[in-house]
């Protein structure tokens, strides 16, 4: 194998895992600041000027803290339950395309860690894996309130999974692939041939069910019955402390963040923009990728925002209605975009 390649790799693996880990430090912050707006309050203030600073007080905070681990607990998956989490949070970046190639001393570079023609079950069994750490970690506990919370998360994830796995099928129809840049390439620029070509305008009833099974499968509130505070103290964390309960708050802000870059990248265009060609022609194939990736992330923090307006807006749920939700009201709609798709496509393609 090329060395170049493994280092232009590494050096791209290195970037994304600094990004995503600042990102998900940062909305810790962002989550206060927008919870004090929309309570007319000011949130932190103290931690660096305008409260900056406060995510490197509340990380040395955890490390500081006391480590305990609960006798009574079954002590390696105890300890391995939050750093699944983290983990399988951390990998769903690798088939997500950060922008177009850039063309650097005369070489392409892709803005991809791995495009493999199947990114997107690539990216449901990172997600599928990722509700292990929670239920490893409420058994492991051998707490009562932690182990009716590990359930809790397993019913919720089945639930949600398959209405997600229904609603991604419909776009799969449209797109005929299960590459990840492949389908940000066919929704290049904003119109073409008097249409849209962003998946949303094609897709809004295959996205609205894929966002709220989004807010279901990161465990935000209104969806947050895992670690439902008046009813099961903290939920599967409860027994945790220090860095470990850290790891699992960490992980639950790199899943929203790998949440909102899947469904900027599956509906909303990914990189791409209006005018993006006449960017392209102005800056070359060296400078005009880098604004497709400010555009991916400007929507990326758009849906952040948007994660933390719900949470602080709209009451939990209780269990039935959650499980009522996905089994009675998402499934069968996604069944229904799936059958309204197949026959828009049929009739376009014989006329």
């Amino acid at each position: 194998m090329d060395s170049g390649f493994v280092i232009e790799k590494f050096i791209l693996v290195a970037i994304i895992f600094g990004i995503s880990l600042v990102i998900a430090m940062y909305s810790t912050y962002a989550e206060r600041k927008v919870a004090a707006f929309l309570q007319d309050r000011l949130g932190p203030d103290r931690a660096g000027p305008f409260g900056i600073l406060q995510p490197l007080a509340d990380g040395l905070k955890m490390f500081m803290k006391e480590e305990i681990i609960p006798t009574t607990s079954s002590k390696w998956l105890f300890i391995a339950g939050p750093g699944l989490a983290l983990l399988c949070a951390c990998i769903g970046t690798a088939v997500i395309p950060w922008g177009s190639p850039m063309v650097i001393g005369g070489k392409v570079v892709p803005l991809q860690v791995s495009d493999i023609n199947v990114g997107v079950l690539y990216i449901f069994g990172v997600v599928s894996l990722g509700v292990y750490g929670v239920m490893i970690g409420g058994w492991a506990s051998n707490n009562k309130y932690s182990l009716l919370s590990a359930i809790r998360a397993a019913s919720q994830n089945i639930s949600y999974e398959i209405a997600m796995g229904l609603s991604i099928i419909a776009l799969l129809l449209l797109s005929n692939t299960l590459s990840l840049k492949t389908i940000v390439e066919q929704q290049h620029g904003f119109w073409k041939d008097g249409w849209f070509t962003w998946y949303f305008f094609k897709q809004p009833l295959g996205f609205l069910i894929f966002m709220v099974c989004a807010f279901a499968e990161t465990n935000r509130a209104p969806f947050d019955l895992p670690e439902c505070e008046t009813e099961l103290i903290g939920g599967y964390h409860t027994e945790y402390s220090s860095m470990k309960l850290g790891f699992y708050l960490f992980a639950e802000y790199i899943n929203m963040f790998v949440s909102s870059a899947v469904m900027a990248t599956l509906y909303f265009g990914g990189y791409n923009y209006p005018g993006m060609d006449w960017v392209a022609t102005q800056l070359g194939t060296t400078w005009a990728p880098l604004v497709g990736t400010a555009v991916l992330f400007g929507k990326i923090f758009f849906f952040i925002f948007f994660f933390m307006w719900v949470r602080w807006t709209i009451p939990r749920f209780r269990y039935d209605q959650l499980m009522n939700l996905g089994w009675r009201g998402l499934i069968p709609l996604a069944i229904a975009n799936i059958i309204i798709t197949g026959i828009v496509i049929a009739i376009i393609e014989k006329f």
